[in-house]
């Protein structure tokens, strides 16, 4: 697992794709921290990253499927994937690499994103009154969203050797995962359920890690969603004919 953890780590920075896509992620939540007057920290007036945890998500839902597009579509297309299964590996361990892999590739991405809270310390008045735990919660909350995103989006790269076809895939099932619950739950006709639906959405359980106390219920939450991703994923494998 971890020389497919290297391959794939190298190949992402390798390439163009993993820079556009972290640039991309950097500029747009540059804008809405700094720029955009809905959600500018210096116009709202208050020392929170609440607009960049509240943006994130979404754009995960993007940023997330352009990273794993390629994890296995790529292989199958280009005749490779073959190659990579005559070598000592099991299923699990390819799909751990390039899952590992793709948390590293967001991982560092949000690591960057750590000078946005230092500049907000710097700036509260007194200076480093803001609230570490809830921030520190919120980034935990990301962590395990964008691990759960990477899941999903390995899974859609396993099911279609077109690239595109399983970036629109992986935009349609985060998207769902996060929003389609709750939408669900305000439907009339599923009221007496709606609290059930709403938890099985990823949102009610990111939204929780927010407020700067660590459920357990919450993390367990997050890796049997990705858990259970990777396991249609080796499904998918398995059963391969090609």
């Amino acid at each position: 697992m971890l020389a497919v953890f290297i391959k794939e780590l190298s190949g992402f920075f390798s390439s163009l794709v993993a820079y556009i896509a972290i640039g991309a992620f950097l500029v747009m939540t540059g804008l809405f921290l700094w720029v955009f007057p809905e959600s500018a920290i210096l116009d709202n007036g208050y020392a929170t990253l609440d607009s960049l945890f509240a943006v994130v998500p979404y754009l995960f839902m993007f940023l997330i499927p352009a990273i794993t597009m390629r994890a296995l579509a790529e292989e199958k297309k280009d005749g490779t994937f073959e190659l990579l299964a005559t070598r000592p590996l099991s299923d699990s361990q390819i799909i751990g690499g390039k899952f590992l892999a793709c948390l590293g590739v967001v991982v560092f991405t949000l690591m960057l994103t750590i000078i946005y809270y230092v500049t907000v310390r710097k700036l509260s008045v007194p200076s480093g009154e803001v609230d570490s735990g809830a921030m520190a919660g919120s980034y935990i909350g990301l962590v395990l969203l964008g691990a759960s995103f990477i899941s999903i989006g390995v899974f859609a790269s396993s099911v279609s050797k077109n690239q595109i076809v399983s970036f629109s895939l992986a935009v349609f099932l985060c998207f769902f995962s996060f929003s389609g619950f709750d939408s669900l739950s305000r439907l009339t006709s599923l009221q007496t359920v709606d609290a059930f639906i709403s938890a099985l959405g990823i949102s009610e359980h990111y939204h929780s890690l927010g407020r700067g106390v660590i459920d357990s219920r919450d993390v367990l939450y997050f890796l049997s969603f990705s858990g259970l991703f990777l396991m249609l994923t080796k499904t998918i494998l398995g059963g391969r004919k090609w």
